[in-house]
């Protein structure tokens, strides 16, 4: 239902940001240290009459009317933890596998931001550090350790393969990518044959069992 791809504290919930990796995708998102780490690019300013270019221009920090965008709250929250006057923030990541289909990638924390020159204009950074704590904020959702982050192609074939439901039962909603062999146990992340998709019942099942 999320439209733009930065969302900070929405409905009083959790910060959400949405990622792509994908060849066409407009920011530069990336994904380091075997996927404990995103390098998140902030997002430009809206196209209009007085900016009919967005690309030509810095990423901004503030609306016309001085309140912040979205860059400006998750660049002021990353600034404050940095000198120790909040905690980290915590953001649900969610990367982009086909249109209108999305991937949960894990809980993450804002530990720094920082503008940087592209093709001659600024751009913001924002770096997340991956969190294998229980953060949700709702108490009915399924918190879930995420080692390491599974690479979208590897989530899009396994999409592909599996049907886009689970491999159990047939559920298309809530869906899980699984490690077949556990990640604890060894079991890879980069390829799709140790992967399947699994509805959330049959993941809490299965935790970290050798089937």
């Amino acid at each position: 239902m999320l439209q733009a791809g930065m969302h900070f504290h929405p409905g009083g919930r959790n910060s959400i940001v949405l990622m792509s990796l994908r060849h066409n995708a407009p920011y530069a998102d990336r994904i380091e240290d075997s996927g404990r780490t995103i390098i998140y690019e902030g997002h430009d300013a809206r196209s209009s009459e007085v900016c009919p270019n967005p690309k030509s221009e810095d990423q901004p920090l503030e609306h016309a009317s001085g309140k912040p965008t979205q860059n400006g709250l998750f660049h002021q929250a990353a600034q404050e933890f940095k000198v120790g006057r909040r905690e980290a923030e915590v953001v649900h990541v969610y990367q982009k596998l086909y249109a209108g289909i999305w991937s949960f990638n894990g809980t993450f924390r804002l530990t720094d931001s920082w503008q940087e020159d592209s093709e001659g204009r600024k751009v913001l950074k924002f770096r997340l550090e991956i969190t294998s704590e229980n953060l949700y904020d709702d108490s009915t959702s399924v918190a879930l350790t995420h080692d390491r982050v599974i690479p979208a192609d590897v989530k899009r074939a396994v999409y592909k393969r599996d049907g886009g439901q689970c491999v159990k039962c047939g559920l298309r909603d809530n869906l899980h990518f699984d490690h077949i062999l556990p990640f604890s146990k060894g079991g890879a992340s980069i390829t799709a044959e140790n992967v399947q998709l699994l509805c959330a019942r049959h993941n809490l099942q299965k935790h970290d069992k050798i089937e």
